[in-house]
């Protein structure tokens, strides 16, 4: 995970792209992240290079979260299907991650990305998938994002909790 500001980070960080295919674009197969075509990857998604750096990161987190941690001695006998997600478990991972991170702030933060539905975690996915930075299987589609949870009622704004919090003292 890289240091940068939520809104700062840099494509030229190591960590851009941690899940990159071997064989791929990125660091994952040695290649630098600069090399990733930027111009390319907007206008198959129209989001911030943020956005995308905060999808790569949310996956690690899901994957982790789901399957554990990797046991260093295990991790090459280990393949990679074996840690498969699919996209409703991404985008419940991708919330969780969100919250953890940027806490009350979370739909503020990723409503400057541009992203306001799980729709909007599925085409970052796929926009990454076109490129060769991550992988999907077969049975992996764009419409396993559809709908997997309403935004207002996942992300809380800090207005929200401030309202709530006035309307129950007002009940006093």
């Amino acid at each position: 995970m890289s240091d940068a500001t939520p809104f700062q980070p840099h494509p030229n960080d190591p960590s851009f792209f941690p899940h990159a295919p071997q064989g791929g674009p990125g660091p994952a197969s040695g290649d630098s992240p600069e090399q990733v075509d930027w111009s390319k990857l907007k206008s198959l998604a129209p989001y911030p290079p943020e956005a995308f750096q905060f999808v790569s990161e949310g996956l690690g987190h899901t994957v982790r979260m789901i399957h554990g941690h990797r046991d260093e001695a295990r991790e090459l006998a280990q393949d990679d299907q074996s840690r498969h997600i699919n996209g409703q478990q991404l985008c419940l991972g991708l919330k969780n991650y969100a919250v953890q991170r940027y806490g009350l702030m979370a739909r503020t933060v990723l409503h400057r990305w541009n992203i306001k539905r799980t729709e909007d975690f599925g085409k970052i996915v796929f926009a990454m998938v076109d490129l060769g930075l991550m992988r999907k299987t077969e049975e992996d589609t764009i419409r396993d994002f559809e709908g997997v949870f309403d935004f207002h009622e996942a992300f809380r704004s800090v207005s929200d909790v401030m309202r709530d919090g006035e309307s129950a003292n007002a009940g006093r």
